[in-house]
């Protein structure tokens, strides 16, 4: 089962995410003292959302090595973005003139 919700993580963190939100309020409460910083981060970074709330669950919380993780969740997030923007209609690549 724990493949599975990693799996399913990769692919589509929001819904994961939502799904850890709904069925296990107590687990994100007890990471976010408020509602707004779990929905902005389900809007904008899911991967880096996801992974502090796997990584920051009491009573350990986040440290050392586990910024890392949160890290390169970060570059996931923002590669996602990224190729989002390159891949949308009407952008030109930079591509070198034909040679004649």
């Amino acid at each position: 089962m724990g493949c599975l919700l990693a799996l399913m993580a990769a692919f589509a963190p929001r819904f994961v995410f939502l799904m850890i939100w709904i069925l296990r309020p107590v687990y994100v409460d007890s990471v976010f003292d408020t509602f707004i910083f779990p929905l902005i981060g389900l809007i904008f970074l899911p991967f880096t959302t996801l992974m502090y709330v796997f990584l920051a669950a009491p009573p350990f919380g986040v440290s050392g090595w586990d910024w890392l993780w949160i890290g390169i969740a970060v570059l996931l997030d923002l590669s996602h973005y990224a190729g989002v923007y390159v891949g949308r209609p009407g952008t030109t690549r930079a591509t070198p003139p034909p040679v004649a």
